[in-house]
This record gives structure tokens, sequence and C-alpha cells, in this order.
């Protein structure tokens, strides 16, 4: 993790007079945050509350960045900062917010293969390592962290594994079949299809953490996980997927992602992608984010991921269920926040800085996809094409 040791603004409750400069700052943010319809220190539930008149200065001066740390630190505050996020979002207001930061990261992920040989793992150490007993009381019965599929679902559980299901029907799985997960996470995926459609497989996860705890979930079945980048893939299997592990590939690493399924999969098999997408260009990576919450790590765009695609694949099916993105992440928002007395009191890393950084995380994830600027793919692919057709299981 980042520091978040520092104490916040609340804890030092440090009184300051309102200079005019800040005064001038803060006209400039009311002015474009009633483009989104948000009120500085208004009464609804998702207008902005003003702790800390510096947080004009630092938002105007680091972007998103600047904005993200000044929340953290207690600078500012929300009744609903899923809503605040929502509004600030759909009126495109970060579009106007770039900074020095924000170009140094996009630079970085333009000409900089931040996903290669160790820099792989370094996404597995600094979040997916953070604390099982975390991911286990947001995730809820099963630790799958990715998109559930709400389609006929009530709640969290019901969700995730509809998606599970979703995923092994429309790999066509049967009895014997050896799969390979690619970013197995905690290993439940592999559980299920084991435990559901009779199959072994092979799990490989570039965190310790992850890899240690889906051995011991599945022990006694016939499922291998190994700690290891994917890229050393290279023997046959009749179904290869990959669930929420796309978006550490890196643009740069695309095509070599594709190449190893496609040499994974038999001719006769079917891949399967599941990640977050944008319909856009290419997006930046947010500095913010890149800081705290998944370092080395974007968005692919549609029109990077069809000609990595190009002359390895058949693309039978693109399925996009974004929305369901939105209740995924407030299901969990709704656990974290039931489970935080508990992590707190059991473990010193849990303060109170880490508790706004990862609502803050949480809350602006579910609005870009309540806006509809992020997406959620699965798409499903074959070698050759299917014969006669590939019928789309929803």
């Amino acid at each position: 993790m980042n520091d978040l040791s520092t104490p916040s603004a609340h804890d030092v409750a440090q009184s300051r007079p309102v200079s005019h400069h800040d005064q001038a700052l803060r006209e400039k943010a009311q002015t474009l945050l009633a483009h989104a319809g948000v009120r500085i220190d208004g009464d609804r539930a998702w207008d902005l509350k003003v702790n800390d008149e510096r947080v004009f200065a630092r938002t105007f001066a680091h972007g998103s960045l600047g904005l993200g740390e000044a929340y953290m630190d207690g600078w500012w505050d929300t009744p609903a900062l899923d809503q605040f996020f929502y509004q600030v979002l759909g009126a495109h207001l970060d579009e106007q917010l770039h900074d020095f930061a924000a170009l140094r990261a996009h630079l970085r992920a333009r000409f900089i293969n931040l996903q290669r040989g160790r820099k792989a793992f370094r996404i597995g150490k600094a979040h997916y390592d953070i604390g099982n007993d975390l991911f286990a009381k947001m995730l809820g019965r099963r630790l799958v962290y990715s998109c559930g599929y709400w389609k006929d679902a009530a709640g969290l559980d019901a969700a995730e594994e509809a998606k599970l299901d979703l995923v092994c029907r429309k790999l066509r799985l049967q009895p014997g079949m050896k799969i390979l997960d690619i970013g197995c996470g905690w290993g439940e995926t592999l559980k299920y299809a084991a435990e559901k459609y009779g199959v072994t497989g092979v799990g490989v996860t570039v965190s310790a953490q992850q890899a240690a705890f889906a051995r011991d979930l599945c022990r006694g079945l016939p499922i291998e996980i190994r700690l290891q980048d994917y890229r050393e893939l290279d023997e046959p299997f009749d179904a290869v997927y990959s669930i929420g592990m796309f978006e550490h590939v890196g643009w740069k690493n695309y095509r070599t992602y594709f190449e190893v399924c496609r040499r994974c999969v038999k001719d006769d098999g079917l891949s399967l992608l599941h990640c977050i997408g944008t319909n856009g260009k290419p997006s930046r990576p947010d500095p913010w984010i890149e800081k705290y919450i998944f370092p080395n790590s974007m968005i692919p765009a549609a029109s990077q991921v069809t000609p990595a695609l190009e002359g390895l694949f058949v693309v039978e099916d693109w399925h996009n269920f974004g929305a369901d993105y939105d209740k995924t992440l407030m299901a969990w928002l709704a656990n974290f926040d039931a489970a935080w007395p508990e992590l707190a009191a059991a473990d010193s890393r849990y303060n109170e800085r880490f508790r706004r950084m990862w609502r803050y995380y949480l809350c602006g994830s579910a609005a870009t996809f309540r806006t509809r600027q992020s997406q959620l793919w699965q798409l499903t692919l074959s070698p050759h094409g299917v014969p006669g057709g590939y019928r789309v299981p929803r």
C-alpha cells in the first residue's frame, strides 16, 4: 500500500483564515461544479462539504490526484460519494482537470511497457496482497473480484454465481475438459467449474496471497494453482479464459496476451475474455488510481483490442453488461462499510485514511459504470469459427 499513515485534516484540526486567493478558487470551483449540478456546502446528498479551504488549490494544481488525496486527508466530504461522482463524471468535469501528473501517467503508459518482466508482479503485491481478510469481508460468499451478472439475481452472491455459470456455459464446458484460468484470483471460478462441470484446470496468478488461498480452496479438486506470468504458458487446453485480469496486461502486451491464448487453446476450443473496457478512444490512466489502487494498469479501448485479435481468433460474441458493475460495486461498498469496525479493530493498517481511500475507489468506480463511461465486456473467441455458428447463452 502507499503512504496511508499521514494524519488527516480532521486529526490535525488546524484552523486558518480564508485568503482572497482561497475565495477566488472557491468561486472558480463553484462555477465549474454548477455544470454538474453540485453546490459547495449545499444540502443535497451529492453536494460538496468543505472542511479545509485549501482543497481548491490542491485540486486545481494536481487534478484528480489532488482531489483524491484531499478526500483521503479529510479536506472535503459529501453525504453520498457515489452520487457526487455520478454528477461530476456525467458532466465530464474530469476532462477539465488535466495536470502534469495525468500527463506523466499517460506518457508512461504510452511509451513504457509497465507490465513486462518483474513489473507484472507489482500489481499482485500492491493491491491483491493487501489482505485476504479485507476481500473476504467485501466480496461476499465467494471471493470473486469482478462484475456480477444481475440479470436474474436478487443479491451479490447470486449475481457472482450467475457470472461464473455464464462463463462456463459460454465456454461450453463438459466433464473431462482441461481449462486454463489466466489471472485466477482466489480460485473461485476454477472451483465452481470443477464442481459443477466436472473439468480439470490450471490457474495462474501474480499474487502470492491469492495463490496460497486458491490452493487451499481447491484442495481435493483436480486443480493446479501457479504463481506464474501468463506469458510463460505453452500447453494445450480445451478452454482458456481470464476474468478481470486483462486490465493489468497493458496495451503493449495485448497481442502477446492473445497469442498466448491462441497457442494454449485447442483448435476446436473456445476462449473467453471478461474485462472492463471503454467504447471511446484509449483512456489515460488516472493518477490517483495509479498511485493508490492499481499501479501499472489501464482500461482497454475497443480500438486496441480488435487489432490484437486479428488473424488469431474469430469473435463469436461481444457481450456488454457494464451497468451490472455499478450494482456490484455498491454491494461491495455496503459489505465494506458493515465490516469496517471489525477490520479496523483487527489490523492497524486499516486506519481512517485507508477507509476513505477505499470508499473513494469503490464510489468513483461505480460512477464510471453508472454514467456508462466504462463498460464490462465478455468476448467469446474461437480459433477458426464455430462450425454452423455460435449460439450465445445469456
